[in-house]
């Protein structure tokens, strides 16, 4: 058996040997960062380079329901897509399509082929409502929006006020000219994109209520990829298998989340395409389903929120079943309770079971742990991902906390943000000379092993759903029988934190929580209301320079939950 590296050592090594994970530097926007040298530049061109990986296109590829792609039936569709979207539509370097739907091959498809275009990906949250889209469509300027079921009608009031065109997601399928080679010959140069062109628009919560548009380029994602890529190398050097020429079996990814996030764009579909890994999709979260397709297409790698960890475990036990092809399953989006660290080791002692943390900001990219390490450590975070990352802990005055101290984790990487889009202040306030101020407080002990204690923001994490405080505020405030509202988290064992909201009624109103409830569901989506309302008269708790006492109002209102007192 061969002897193990340190985590070190064993990125050395790759860096040294391993063209693929060899790192030089690359000025981008007048900042120098370390860059994978010798990676493809594009996602188009990853498209083309990972059909080796997949026995020259040969293999299957993709999964939905009953149907199934290899490789090049995939890259066909997409081409497809690409020249539909040029001769009907007029994509071209730059244009912003959106897009508004639930999980499906065709999102994928029409995600790479507005990308092969050069054209940006605005990637609308499914569960909006038409005010979000509304807000987001305008910031975007996106003029044509790909929807499905109950997206194309919330989109519909907002057709001819906003000038823009609906389509089916599916529309793409008809109306395609077959002859490929030939269309694909006439696609000019100008609209193939460059590495640091954008790529994507994807929308964060933030603590000023609205969405914020994450810009993403090219460079970016794939920096991201091959990072994510290099640790799986890692892995075999820290953690040498038993048996090292034993065949091993194909990667094989199941996605669960949805596709307007990081988690699933990128670590999943994404990283499969030079991974060599099959892809089956889910339209939405089922676990008994997720058990019986991971049965079924032998799947070796899940990632979800820890909501869905816990649902899987839960219901392979009912089902009887092991789930023995699994050799990760990792999680992101909200941090993993430490006692599910042991259930899952236990439930699925073949399993690897890992964590990660990452924002839409990085492309993901960012720290994680797997495997015995995080079996020692549940609390961790994990690792910063070697090797173009570089990390340091900061105070309020953006100075460097001392070694082992808490500061505010501060990134640098390719993998980092264009922008926020249209957000300059916003922009300015947390990309400095490359390096990006997360929000996320935390330490890092002697042995590089970063724990996440707290976080900056006004941000609720319900099952990997970042929701703005300030979002649900300000849809709180529309109601004319509130006077003042605050809104936090409140602690859930499934989906880790939920919303509660403390509120000040207008003098002599009256109204119920439900009341309230039916009232946001119009305006902000289903996920975002509040499970738990607490109402009064009196003014809310402040602090001595007269802001809202969040978390003095989060702990009145949550002892009462505690002493089982009745709240509306």
């Amino acid at each position: 058996m061969t002897a193990a590296l340190s985590y070190e050592d064993a990125v050395k090594k790759l860096i040294s040997e391993e063209p693929a994970f060899a790192v030089t530097q690359a000025e981008i926007r007048g900042v120098t960062y370390r860059v994978f040298e010798n990676i493809p530049g594009t996602l188009p061109e990853l498209l083309a380079a990972s059909r080796a990986q997949h026995q020259d296109g040969a293999l299957n590829y993709l999964n939905f329901e009953d149907k199934s792609w290899t490789y090049d039936a995939f890259v066909n569709a997409v081409m497809r897509c690409a020249v539909y979207l040029q001769s009907e539509h007029g994509v071209t370097k730059g244009t912003r399509v959106a897009m508004a739907t639930r999980n499906s091959p065709e999102m994928l498809m029409m995600m790479m082929a507005i990308v092969q275009l050069g054209g940006v990906v605005v990637f609308l949250n499914s569960w909006w409502t038409t005010e979000e889209l509304d807000y987001a469509l305008q910031d975007s300027q996106a003029k044509l929006v790909f929807a499905d079921g109950a997206r194309l009608d919330r989109l519909e009031p907002l057709r001819s006020r906003l000038g823009i065109t609906e389509a089916a997601i599916e529309y793409h399928t008809k109306n395609i000219k077959n002859n490929l080679q030939e269309e694909i010959l006439n696609v000019e140069n100008d609209v193939i994109p460059l590495p640091d062109d954008d790529f994507a628009i994807m929308y964060s919560s933030g603590t000023t209520g609205h969405p914020k548009g994450v810009v993403l380029t090219h460079r970016g994602a794939v920096n991201a990829v091959f990072t994510w890529l290099m640790q799986a190398a890692v892995q075999t050097l820290t953690d040498p298998p038993e048996y090292p020429d034993a065949p091993k079996p194909r990667p094989s990814a199941l996605i669960v989340t949805p596709l307007f996030h990081v988690t699933a764009t990128h670590p999943l579909f994404l990283l499969s395409l030079p991974a060599g890994a099959e892809v089956t999709l889910m339209d939405k979260w089922d676990a008994e389903t997720a058990v019986h397709l991971i049965e079924k297409h032998k799947v070796t790698r899940i990632l979800g929120v820890p909501t869905q960890s816990a649902d899987l475990m839960a219901a392979a036990a009912r089902l009887g079943a092991d789930l023995s092809s699994l050799d990760y399953i990792g999680s992101g989006g909200a941090k993993r309770p430490a006692a599910q660290v042991k259930e899952l080791t236990e439930s699925f002692p073949d399993a690897n079971i890992a964590t990660g943390w990452g924002m839409t900001e990085t492309n993901a990219n960012g720290i994680g742990l797997v495997g015995a390490e995080y079996h020692a450590r549940p609390g961790c975070a994990g690792r910063l991902y070697a090797p173009v990352q570089e990390i340091r802990f900061l105070d309020d005055d953006g100075r460097d906390v001392a070694p082992g101290e808490v500061g505010e984790i501060t990134v640098k990487s390719p993998c980092n943000m264009r922008e926020y889009l249209n957000k300059p202040e916003a922009t300015a306030e947390v990309l400095q000379d490359g390096w990006l101020r997360t929000g996320d407080l935390g330490f890092m002990d002697e042995d590089g092993f970063i724990t996440i204690v707290d976080r900056k923001k006004n941000i609720i994490i319900r099952g990997g759903e970042n929701i703005a405080c300030l979002d649900v505020e300000g849809a709180l405030h529309r109601h004319p029988a509130v006077a003042e509202a605050c809104a936090f988290s409140v602690p859930h064992d499934r989906l880790g934190e939920v919303v509660g909201a403390g509120i000040q009624l207008s003098a002599g109103a009256q109204v119920t929580a439900e009341e309230l409830q039916r009232f946001l569901r119009d305006h902000i989506a289903h996920f975002k209301v509040p499970e738990h309302i607490w109402l009064q008269t009196d003014p809310l708790p402040r602090g001595a320079t007269d802001k809202l006492d969040r978390r003095g109002l989060q702990s009145l209102c949550l002892e009462t939950l505690k002493e089982g007192a009745s709240h509306v």
